[in-house]
């Protein structure tokens, strides 16, 4: 093999690492942006979660454990 083909090749190899390295850049920092969303909403998830706890206490289990209305 000429020794240009050879380094046309190597080349040719080390464009397409490049490409691929800055690929999984991309993929590695849009997962770690991914993360920190799935973190943020769980923790949010779970404080409203705890904020309907609190609101389904304070009502009645049922339309009929419901003290009438004042105008009955």
């Amino acid at each position: 093999m000429p020794t240009n083909e050879l380094e046309q090749r190597i080349e040719s190899i080390e464009m397409r690492l490049m490409h691929l390295d800055a690929a999984l850049d991309e993929m590695t920092h849009a997962l770690l942006q991914q993360e920190q969303l799935t973190r943020t909403q769980a923790k949010t998830i779970e404080r409203l979660e705890g904020q309907l706890r609190g609101l389904a206490a304070s009502y009645p289990a049922s339309p009929d454990a419901e003290p009438p209305p004042p105008h009955y």
